[in-house]
């Protein structure tokens, strides 16, 4: 770490020099994010999770840009090319891009035609040209006469001339300040067109609306951005993005052609042929590259985001469940599992099979919601989710046992991975995916992290974006919420456990094999005597752990091992115990926190302390509250425009909202439906989970598309007019007419950070 970092991290991000050097110093000491954000707040000044991560990013692309300077100035200096003034240019060099524009022309190229007009001796001949000296005006023809030389293959004096402007397209092409100047006239007026591939007309359908498109390039929101360039990846579009020809050779024109001179002629030919070949295709492979970078960070923003409502979904709790998973000719597979989410029991019923079957499907259920205690029915929303629900409204359901529907998204995923393979080695996929379907239910949390994030069908263009940026956000993300919610340590699965900050898959591993060869852990102290787990792993992650019913009431808590003994210095100052403490909030109100700090602890920690002792080990998601559907509105062909219906959120993209209302078919709810005012962010007005009363606006059963709104009145056409403007008084002087700020959007606010993220 250098003071350097230090320095440029905190005035980027507006924090303060220390906050960010002693966040680097944890992170150093292999530190989790969560861990710095709960348990280090004296040192960082409180820093939030986001906060410490856009550090660790940071800190990672500084690295990263000096592990490229010093590749830079090892090659220049090998090949006997660095000078003082050079070696200046590349340590001053701030961002990636600058860098790599001043080592341009030093890169080792294969063989150019301006490299090949060298060869043949040419190279001076560009240098008069370039000069354009009119003092005398040069003979151009009788200059380029002196350069004939057959042997090197210079038989002409026009064959000398278009190999000097060959040498001279190269060098305004390889011009830092030339390559500053394009870059900005692409990344401000480029237009980004697209066009369907010659005879692709039929099979890419799905792209009609990219057939002929075109926008400026700035402008284009992300999700639009990732559609055209997966079109043309898989070859139905043909894709530009050029800003108009003339402005660029008009701006190279005027830096490069001095006046009207032969060789003048020449300079201009060579720009205009710079620009054309060289100049334009790199700006062009530029600005592709960072649309897609800032493209794919706001799609994994959007996903991210949603995965986190996800996991954060409310959990029904450790009760038991009785779980389907529907289907017509195949039978609804029933499981039966208990607190724990082990499997009791399984069956197959057929209650879509006719009145014998029926009835049978009926007796079953009902005996075994009596022989397992169910206390609630999960049922996948897949195929013949609603005729299962409405089966089951017609059995005798003791009262207070609810029946929720559940996302499926991925459970088939889980069933055939190698995790279910482990956990259920003797039961087939089936029955693998309906205690998927139930421990949903009971944990969203603990059983979604089972499952690849992709494959749950949150995400806008997952499968298009950088896959190792998507995997580091939402490992982030995952880590997140599990230490946020706490992991019972002797319930906890090995998927799970290895998302405790500080453990890792191999400490997981360790942790269950150990409590199955020994029993359920009494305290917390006692991980330490899993193989491998020492003091930093137990620093990091035992907050995070907790163990119910323990020998210690605080190992319950998120209440840190390191500062149990502030707990026991409190009640001991109180003359109670611990478990007094934690009952009456009497004794916690006579707590002076002040008198507790010290050197290592301050107010911020002692203020989570105490609020851990209110509600020790509390859940940080919201408690459970059932939902059901519209009834007797099972399929897409039940609905009508106008019809008002509850319905969940299932995605939240950059264009609008998706919402299951029941029909097997999620509706969209458009960024224009999202609210009666204007809005910018889906996530502003919705999150994934959400429960929603939507108007169906439009049906198209032929596409199987579902049109919804959130407004008050969808149909209503009237606009908001605006109140008219005063006339100006006769007297009155004109007032000075200022040219409108531009406006900024996601894609002109990242590159006026000037690419520093590179």
């Amino acid at each position: 770490m250098t003071d350097k970092y230090v320095q440029i991290i905190a005035e980027e991000l507006g924090l303060r020099a220390a906050q960010v050097q002693a966040t680097i110093k944890l992170l150093k000491e292999d530190a989790t994010v969560p861990f710095i954000a709960r348990y280090r707040k004296e040192a960082t000044g409180t820093l939030d999770e986001v906060e410490i991560a856009k550090i660790r990013d940071r800190l990672e692309q500084l690295e990263e840009l000096d592990k490229r300077r010093e590749a830079i100035l090892k090659s220049l200096t090998e090949r006997e090319l660095l000078t003082p003034e050079l070696e200046k240019s590349v340590l001053g060099a701030t961002t990636l891009t600058e860098l790599e524009d001043i080592y341009l022309p030093y890169r080792p190229k294969r063989r150019t035609r301006a490299t090949v007009a060298k060869e043949k001796g040419l190279e001076p001949l560009a240098k008069v040209i370039f000069a354009q000296d009119n003092n005398p005006p040069i003979d151009l023809e009788q200059e380029a006469s002196k350069y004939i030389d057959e042997e090197k293959g210079v038989t002409s004096i026009e064959e000398a001339i278009e190999g000097a402007r060959d040498i001279i397209a190269e060098i305004i092409n390889e011009e830092k300040e030339t390559r500053e100047l394009m870059r900005k006239l692409f990344f401000t007026k480029a237009d980004i067109k697209s066009r369907i591939s010659k005879g692709k007309e039929d099979d890419g359908k799905k792209y009609k609306d990219y057939f002929e498109w075109h926008e400026l390039a700035k402008d284009a929101p992300s999700h639009r951005i990732l559609a055209m360039m997966r079109g043309e990846k898989e070859k139905f579009l043909v894709l530009e993005i050029y800003p108009p020809e003339e402005e660029a050779i008009k701006i190279l024109d005027k830096k490069f052609v001095h006046n009207e001179t032969p060789a003048a002629e020449q300079v201009k030919l060579a720009s205009e042929d710079s620009y054309k070949r060289l100049l334009g295709p790199s700006m062009e492979t530029e600005i592709r590259n960072e649309l897609k970078k800032l493209a794919d960070d706001e799609a994994i923003r959007v996903f991210t985001d949603n995965l986190r409502e996800l996991l954060l979904a409310s959990p029904f709790g450790q009760k038991r469940v009785m779980a389907l998973d529907p289907g017509f000719r195949t039978g609804c597979k029933l499981v039966c599992i208990n607190e724990q989410g082990d499997l009791l029991f399984n069956d197959t019923i057929y209650p879509h099979s006719g009145d014998n079957k029926e009835q049978e499907a009926r007796t079953k259920v009902e005996k075994h919601l009596r022989d397992y205690k169910i206390e609630a029915i999960a049922i996948g929303n897949g195929t013949a989710s609603r005729e299962t629900e409405s089966f089951l409204k017609n059995c005798d359901i003791p009262e207070g046992i609810h029946i929720v529907m559940v996302n499926e998204s991925g459970a088939s995923i889980y069933s055939a991975s190698e995790v279910a393979r482990e956990e259920f080695p003797k039961e087939d996929v089936t029955v693998r995916g309906s205690v998927s379907i139930g421990r949903r239910f009971q944990d969203p949390l603990a059983e979604l992290i089972k499952i690849d994030p992709k494959s749950i069908g949150v995400g806008q263009y997952q499968h298009d974006v950088d896959q190792s940026a998507l995997k580091k956000s939402l490992d982030d993300v995952v880590m997140s919420c599990v230490n946020a919610v706490g992991v019972d340590l002797n319930t906890a699965s090995k998927q799970l456990l290895t998302y405790v900050s500080g453990l890792g898959p191999q400490l997981a591993s360790n942790i269950v094999s150990f409590r199955s060869e020994n029993g359920p852990f009494r305290s917390r102290n006692e991980i330490k005597k899993v193989p491998r787990l020492g003091d930093k792993a137990f620093e990091q992650a035992a907050g995070f752990l907790r163990i119910r019913g323990g020998e210690n009431p605080l190992d319950s808590s998120a209440v840190h091992p390191e500062s149990y003994h502030i707990v026991e210095e409190m009640a001991k100052d109180l003359n109670c115990s611990i478990s007094d403490l934690l009952k009456e909030e009497e004794l916690r109100l006579k707590i002076g926190l002040e008198k507790y700090v010290n050197e290592k602890v301050g107010l911020p920690t002692l203020q989570d302390i105490l609020s851990e002792l209110a509600k020790p080990g509390r859940d940080p998601r919201e408690t459970f509250e059932a939902f059901s559907y519209a009834e007797g509105v099972e399929k897409i062909g039940d609905l009508t425009v106008g019809m008002k219906l509850p319905g969940i959120v299932t995605n939240v993209t950059k264009f609008g909202a998706f919402v299951d209302i029941g029909v097997h078919q999620d509706g969209l709810v458009h960024i224009s439906h999202l609210s009666d005012n204007f809005v910018k962010d889906p996530n502003d007005v919705v999150k994934v989970q959400q429960k929603v009363n939507v108007t169906v606006i439009e049906i198209d059963i032929e596409r199987n598309r579902i049109s919804l709104s959130l407004k008050k009145d969808p149909f209503s056409t009237e606009r908001r007019q605006e109140k008219p403007k005063p006339k100006p008084k006769r007297e009155a002087k004109p007032r000075e007419v200022k040219p409108p700020k531009p406006q900024n959007n996601w894609f002109t606010d990242a590159m006026k950070k000037g690419n520093k993220k590179n």
